[in-house]
């Protein structure tokens, strides 16, 4: 690796610049510099994250992260994120990176990673022995400019977050993940874990998040976490017994007018390849596709 280059461990203090190569390598991702400090430095033990960065000249240029799935009930299931601001590419930052990280892996016990690349970084990462299994579609919209809100239906009850319970948040939340396209089930989501790392954390924007209720219980929801300007939807979900009714593109709608009243002028979100219903509802909100990612899987070497 080019000499002037140093790798470290990250730390909260970092979180600005951090989130400042975050935006110049993705700016369809939104995570604030609050939630970069939040997750340097607020982990679940049992995650085993470690957060690196590396400096050229004294300046942060790349960041890389990888622990332990600990959503999961698949043992050894791992996840893995490099980014390297572009102008610092083509100096072995990234696989330097990726070195510390296989290592620690490795010896906290993973046995298969999951990482998701842009496709200029499909060579390098299939050079690392990464294989691709699925696709990942960002979009965006100006939330300045959105189709007619649907009507609310009879029985339900459109609220924000800051008006629930976080154990009617959690619920539904656990509830709708466990079909979530993904390479391992997300069936494993401990309440004070998700309390900490997601209710509790400043990504989270309870004033903008919406959720639709019949009496107690959270049927549709939709989380959004907002950086200045933009906003990022962080899930959308809807338990099974009230999928097919249009409460996705309710509740979407909804948060989505009240991010533009907020200020924001850009939203955006992800969707698995596989997740047709969600990918319609986004459609239909008027988001364009700005980037497809590839999700790729690599076994760890016992």
């Amino acid at each position: 690796m080019t000499t002037g280059v140093v790798i470290r461990s990250a730390v909260g203090d970092d979180a600005d610049a951090i989130a400042a190569v975050r935006r110049a390598v993705y700016s369809y991702k939104v995570m604030s510099p609050a939630a970069t400090r939040h997750m340097i430095t607020v982990q679940t033990p049992g995650e085993r994250f470690l957060p690196l960065v590396a400096e050229a000249d004294g300046e942060l240029v790349a960041w890389g992260s990888a622990g332990l799935n600990v959503w999961t009930s698949e043992p050894g299931q791992s996840h893995l994120s490099i980014y390297v601001h572009p102008d610092q590419r083509k100096r072995g930052i990234g696989t330097a990176l990726a070195d510390r990280l296989h290592q620690h892996l490795t010896e906290v016990g993973a046995i298969r990673v999951r990482a998701f690349v842009h496709p200029d970084g499909l060579e390098f990462a299939h050079n690392l022995g990464y294989d691709g299994t699925r696709q990942m579609h960002y979009s965006g919209v100006d939330v300045r400019s959105l189709p007619e809100q649907p009507t609310t239906p009879a029985g339900i009850e459109l609220v924000t977050f800051d008006q629930v319970d976080p154990r009617q948040a959690y619920t539904a939340d656990s509830i709708a993940s466990l079909d979530e396209p993904s390479d391992s089930p997300i069936d494993s989501i401990d309440y004070e874990r998700w309390l900490e790392e997601i209710w509790q954390g400043p990504a989270l924007d309870k004033s903008l998040s919406v959720a639709a209720m019949v009496g107690d219980e959270m049927v549709c929801f939709t989380v959004v976490e907002t950086d200045a300007d933009r906003a990022w939807s962080g899930m959308t979900g809807t338990i099974p017994a009230y999928r097919g009714r249009g409460l996705a593109k309710l509740v979407k709608s909804v948060a989505l007018r009240r991010a533009a009243a907020a200020g924001i002028t850009a939203a955006y979100t992800s969707n698995d390849d596989e997740n047709g219903p969600m990918l319609a509802v986004n459609n239909w909100l008027g988001y364009q596709r700005v980037q497809t990612e590839f999700g790729l899987l690599r076994t760890l070497a016992g």
